[in-house]
């Protein structure tokens, strides 16, 4: 491995991950460190991550930014879940929300309690008892003390790589603009040396950080990292973007509406509206999936609808010899649960808390990938859940999806629910209460709840859940609407 300090970091491509890196290098460690990225004008980005989730704010945390300014600057929003429509069944709807539902205790999750209360008559529904579900169907929404109201963003991701390019700027990073022509590499090492644009410059470093897309000019061009492919698991290779005017006051959480053949988003920004269709070119054309896209919006277009190919997958190294990789150049993941950005954000952090100052080891590397990838792995079961686990069988799509075979942690999760009603959180993953809410509002309900809820009485049991579900009607009645908090807080 290379023993030489790092004192120069190149960021090859900006966009969203290359000026999320840019900034928090710049912003914690970058008095040590000479930072600079290279992009080209000529080079437009994927740009329509425009929902995030709750760990966006501590991101945001780290780098001290005020979170109205962010949100003026980005015309954003506030996002309390995803409204998975059509997707149990057709006409089925539920509501993913970002908090924790009920009340657990020592032995057993609050979903057993539910169990047996809907077993006997008198529990609603599993999201009756969610702050963040209900605030979201109401469209309220307010921060409240101690973090009480769990909430991310939509935003404008073009606007928010902009916006944390004044923040790198200000710390000191460098913008060279131009494309990358070659990528020199030392003949010994086979670590990456320079950059040489097509206008001639050179661009040397110690560490490079692969933003470039798709295209993965570095990690993948120059060091043939190689690809895993997750196709077989998400068949979708395909999306359509289009921007419309907005109709209403923006909802506090994003609308995911399913299709026989993929399904379509709509995220409500304060001046317009994003929406999006994935699909399975297997199943449907380009022009028929436009054509259902098109009509299935509200307002009038702002943009031509454009198509995005993808290959569902992550590099087998998101860090290989000088080289990590960052964003869709690490790989792509369907924006079903808003995971891009997060996970752009967690290999950012995971580089600072790891930064090879005095020289790059393998031991290094090794662990940062297997952290990635458990990260990576964990995001892409979760979204395999949900095409897996319904009640739909009126396409060929939802057939093959309900039929195929799935990882086998992923198996092995959803059949300890099923049977048991038991869900574990693993080496601190990010979803937690997201596995019930889903798994139940995909149509998978327990076959048996743990034995410690018998301690209850029947009417111990009534009266503990019509607690909950009134402290949260209580608090949900004292909110703002989503909008007047809004034109309060950061109106653009």
């Amino acid at each position: 491995m290379k023993n030489t300090q790092v004192k120069k970091v190149v960021i090859a491509g900006g966009g969203t991950a290359g000026w999320m890196a840019a900034a928090a290098i710049a912003k914690t460690i970058g008095k040590h460190l000479d930072i600079v990225l290279v992009e080209s004008d000529e080079i437009g980005t994927v740009g329509v991550g425009e929902a995030t989730i709750p760990t966006l704010q501590y991101f945001h945390q780290l780098l001290k930014i005020n979170e109205a300014e962010f949100l003026k600057e980005t015309h954003g929003t506030f996002k309390l879940g995803i409204n998975f429509e059509h997707w149990r069944n057709i006409d089925e709807h539920y509501l993913h929300a970002f908090g924790v539902t009920g009340n657990d205790c020592w032995a057993a999750g609050f979903q057993h309690f539910w169990l047996k209360g809907r077993e006997k008559g008198f529990a609603g529904d599993f999201g009756d008892y969610c702050l963040e579900r209900e605030a979201a169907i109401n469209n309220k929404f307010a921060q409240l003390p101690n973090n009480g109201l769990n909430y991310a963003y939509h935003m404008d991701a073009t606007r928010y790589g902009q916006f944390l390019r004044k923040i790198a700027e200000q710390q000191g990073t460098k913008r060279v603009e131009g494309k990358i022509d070659q990528v020199v590499k030392d003949d010994k090492t086979g670590f990456i040396q320079t950059l040489v644009l097509t206008n001639g410059e050179h661009i040397s470093g110690d560490l490079f950080l692969d933003c470039t897309g798709q295209r993965a000019l570095l990690i993948e061009e120059a060091l043939h990292t190689g690809y895993e492919d997750w196709s077989h698991w998400l068949p979708s290779d395909s999306a359509i973007a289009v921007q419309t005017t907005s109709t209403e006051a923006p909802k506090a959480y994003t609308r995911s509406i399913a299709h026989p053949f993929g399904w379509q988003w709509r995220i409500p920004l304060q001046n317009r509206v994003g929406n999006g269709i994935v699909y399975c070119s297997k199943y449907v054309s380009d022009e028929d999936a436009k054509s259902a896209l098109l009509g299935n919006i509200e307002g009038d277009k702002l943009t031509e609808p454009r198509v995005i190919k993808f290959k569902t997958g992550m590099r087998r190294k998101h860090w290989n010899k000088n080289c990590i990789a960052i964003g869709l150049s690490s790989g792509f993941l369907e924006p079903l649960e808003s995971t891009s950005i997060h996970l752009i954000q967690q290999t950012v952090v995971r580089l600072l808390r790891m930064f090879p100052q005095n020289g790059i080891s393998e031991n290094d590397i090794d662990e940062f990938n297997e952290q990635n990838r458990f990260e990576w792995e964990t995001a892409r079961d979760f979204i395999i859940l949900h095409y897996k686990v319904h009640n739909r069988d009126d396409s060929p799509f939802w057939h093959h999806c309900r039929q195929m075979e799935i990882p086998e942690k992923l198996a092995h999760r959803i059949q300890l629910f099923k049977e048991t009603g038991r869900v574990f959180r693993k080496n601190n993953e990010l979803f937690d209460d997201s596995w019930m809410q889903v798994m139940i509002g995909q149509g998978l309900i327990p076959e048996s709840y743990h034995p410690i809820v018998d301690n209850m009485s029947d009417e111990e049991l009534k009266r503990f859940l019509a607690h909950i579900k009134s402290n949260v009607s209580g608090v949900v009645n004292q909110l703002p609407p989503h909008q007047a908090f809004i034109e309060q807080f950061c109106p653009t």
